[in-house]
C-alpha cells in the first residue's frame, strides 16, 4: 500500500470515498505534546493491525474559542503549526472539523452514528481518557468506546502520559511553563523545542534606527511565552541563524499588542512577508521599560552579546 499525499479536509462532509474507513485519532491536539503523540501512535497503529490508513480528526476553530470568546489568546500553536506537527507524526489525512455551535450541539449518539459511523466509516478509533465530545459534553471516552461497540468498531483509549518526575504531560502544564519562561519543561512536554512559525510583517522599523534591524512577527491566538528577552535560532527556508528576540509589549516605546520582534544576526536580506520559524533557545531577562532609546539601545547590545555567547555553547 503506497503512502498517499498529506492532505487536509475542512468538514467531514467533505471527505469523499477515499477517505472513509481509516483509524482515526481524536482530539485537539493543540500542541501536539507528548500525549497527544500517544493517541496518534494508537490510531496509528489500528491502522497497521487493519491494513488501512491513518488519519486525525480536530477541531477549527478551538472549542474554548467558540465557548469562551473572551478568554486571552491560549493556543500552543497556529493551525499551520499544528498541521505540520501531524503529519511529522505519520498523519496522512488531516481532518480539521469545523466546529460550530450547531455542530457541538449534536447528542453524543448523533456524532458517533452520523459521522463516524455512516459518514467516515472509521475502522478504529483512539482518544485520550479525558476526552469529552456532544451537547453539554455529556459523551466520555467510555461512552464513545460502547457506541462505536454497537457498530462492531474497536476503541482504544490511552490514559494519560506521565513524565519521569510525575507530571502528567498536557496542554495546561506547557501554558504554565511558557508563562513561567521555563523552556526546558515546556520542551520536554512538547517533545521538541518551543518555536514559533509565522510571516514577516511591517513594524515601526525602530530597530533599524538603534542598529538592529528586526524581523516582526504577529502572535495571533497563540499564548506568549513569558514576555522577555531570548535567545533564538532563526529558519529561513534551508537556512538558519541565531538570533536575539524580544517577546512582549515593548514598554519604552508605549506598545501595547504583544509581539515577537527577532533580530537575525550577521542578515541583511529583505524578507518582508516570508514565514520564520523561530526556535526559542534560552530565556534571558524580563521585558523593562527604559528610561531612554540610548538605554535601550545599550541593553540590546548586551543581549545580542549574551545570545550569541549561548548559541556558541550550544554548537
Amino acid at each position: 500500500m503506497s503512502a498517499p499525499r498529506f492532505a487536509v479536509i475542512r468538514d467531514w462532509q467533505d471527505a469523499g470515498p477515499d477517505n472513509r474507513g481509516w483509524a482515526l485519532a481524536i482530539g485537539n491536539f493543540d500542541g501536539v505534546h507528548r500525549g497527544h503523540q500517544a493517541v496518534l501512535q494508537a490510531a496509528r497503529l489500528g491502522a497497521t493491525a487493519r491494513s488501512t490508513r491513518f488519519a486525525a480528526m480536530s477541531f477549527e476553530p478551538h472549542p474554548r474559542r467558540v465557548f469562551r470568546p473572551n478568554d486571552p489568546p491560549f493556543r500552543l500553536t497556529s493551525v499551520r503549526e499544528k498541521l505540520l506537527q501531524l503529519q511529522a507524526c505519520g498523519v496522512e489525512r488531516a481532518l480539521l472539523q469545523r466546529f460550530t455551535p450547531a455542530f457541538a450541539a449534536q447528542s453524543p449518539e448523533a456524532f458517533v452514528a452520523a459521522v463516524l459511523v455512516q459518514g467516515l466509516k472509521v475502522a478504529a478509533v483512539a482518544v485520550g481518557r479525558d476526552f469529552c465530545f456532544g451537547r453539554g459534553r455529556a459523551g466520555t471516552a467510555p461512552v464513545l468506546a460502547d457506541l462505536l461497540a454497537r457498530a462492531g468498531i474497536a476503541t482504544t483509549i490511552v490514559d494519560p502520559v506521565i513524565s519521569a518526575d510525575g507530571t502528567r504531560y498536557a496542554s495546561s502544564s506547557i501554558r504554565a511553563a511558557l508563562a513561567a519562561g521555563d523552556l526546558t519543561t515546556a520542551a520536554e512536554h512538547l517533545g521538541r523545542p518551543v518555536s514559533i512559525t509565522a510571516r514577516v510583517q511591517r513594524g515601526d522599523q525602530l530597530g533599524r534606527t538603534l542598529g538592529f534591524p528586526t524581523a516582526n512577527l504577529a502572535l495571533g491566538d497563540r499564548q506568549p511565552l513569558a514576555f522577555g528577552v531570548y535567545a533564538v535560532t532563526v529558519r529561513l527556508g534551508e537556512r538558519e541563524f541565531g538570533g536575539v528576540a524580544n517577546l512582549g509589549v515593548r514598554p519604552t516605546v508605549a506598545g501595547t499588542a504583544p509581539r515577537l520582534e527577532v533580530h537575525v544576526f550577521d542578515f541583511a536580506e529583505d524578507i518582508y512577508g516570508q514565514r520564520l520559524e523561530v526556535t526559542f533557545a534560552s530565556y534571558l531577562r524580563a521585558e523593562q521599560r527604559f528610561a531612554s532609546l540610548d538605554a535601550l539601545k545599550q541593553q540590546i547590545t548586551l543581549d545580542a552579546a549574551a545570545a550569541r555567547a549561548v548559541l556558541e555553547q550550544r554548537r
